[in-house]
């Protein structure tokens, strides 16, 4: 567990909170621009976690530098080992962003999504569901949330979707995703098998705007129960940042109903990287309730530009 001094970067004061995390996932080389992240992750009803991570070289061309998706284990959420490995020329694709890995709450079975170009643009694919998470068979990959062709007389729709969140609640499949609408913004997609696949209000319009400090971004990173509603966690970046493209902090918002939501960090974001290298970036988390407490998984950027994935824990007691 590595603890820092209270922090204070340009957006404001670091929650104390997140000033202390252990690293579960590490680049395989700790140089600049090499990132293990975008993790997804779930529990097993014996207790085990598994989690998906999409490998990043510093090698090639930007945006096609995802070689692998790796799949770990851990007993604990914290001491993670490699099970399972899914190289890009096996789908073939050009490269991988972020996965989504769940449990079917029905069959019990595991679910893994990417994305990345198959015959066209950057879409969402789906692999066959897997008994163990070690079973999952990259010839079986297949798109299932692409380009939805725009009308000649009405607003444009994305034309790439990628970094899908996916999460079973209220009877159905939601996924949140990137969709690239000039810009990177959130769409929303429901399903009830998490096979076929449909909009969620307007196919042009995000859930949250392009405004405030994520002006140049807006990008979904996930939504977690909390009772009354859903925590609705995203990221973002501003058209006043160096490299806006790739600098990109965390804020938080809120729904009720999964589709509306209400943005509570308007005016600056709640997380940058406490160790920040040449960006600020802390991204790609996933939220979740583990035994009374709130666990974080994140992307979050070193002092040497190198990417890790660390994990926040959280107790829910006044600090």
């Amino acid at each position: 567990m590595t603890a820092l001094p209270s922090l204070t970067a340009w957006a404001g004061e670091i929650p104390a909170r997140f000033q202390r995390w252990d690293v579960v996932a590490e680049p395989d080389r700790h140089e600049p621009e090499w990132w293990a992240g975008a993790p997804s992750v779930t529990r097993a009803g014996s207790g085990a976690f598994w989690m998906a991570t999409r490998m990043r070289t510093a090698e090639g061309e930007l945006g096609k530098r995802g070689y692998e998706i790796r799949i770990l284990h851990s007993d604990d959420g914290i001491h993670f080992v490699q099970v399972h490995s899914i190289k890009r020329e096996q789908i073939p694709t050009t490269g991988f962003e972020r996965p989504a890995l769940l449990i079917d709450p029905h069959t019990g079975r595991f679910k893994l999504y990417a994305c990345g170009q198959l015959s066209g643009d950057w879409c969402i694919f789906k692999f066959n569901d897997a008994e163990h998470p070690t079973e999952f068979d990259p010839a079986t990959a297949r798109p299932v949330i692409e380009a939805i062709p725009s009308q000649p007389q009405g607003a444009p729709c994305p034309t790439a979707y990628k970094d899908p969140f996916i999460l079973y609640a209220g009877g159905a499949y939601h996924c949140y995703a990137i969709g690239v609408l000039r810009a990177e913004r959130i769409f929303h997609f429901v399903s009830e098998d998490g096979e076929r696949w449909h909009p969620v209000g307007h196919p042009s319009e995000s859930l949250i705007p392009l405004a405030g400090w994520h002006s140049f971004y807006v990008r979904p990173a996930c939504v977690l129960p909390v009772g009354v509603g859903y925590l609705f966690v995203y990221e973002g970046s501003s058209v006043q940042w160096d490299d806006a493209a790739y600098n990109i902090a965390t804020g938080l918002g809120f729904t009720f109903d999964l589709h509306h939501v209400v943005d509570l960090t308007p005016d600056a974001p709640l997380l940058v990287s406490p160790t920040p290298g040449r960006l600020h970036v802390w991204r790609y988390s996933h939220w979740k309730w583990v035994d009374g407490e709130l666990w974080v998984y994140a992307e979050v950027e070193k002092p040497n530009g190198a990417h890790e994935t660390r994990l926040f824990r959280l107790p829910l007691e006044p600090p």
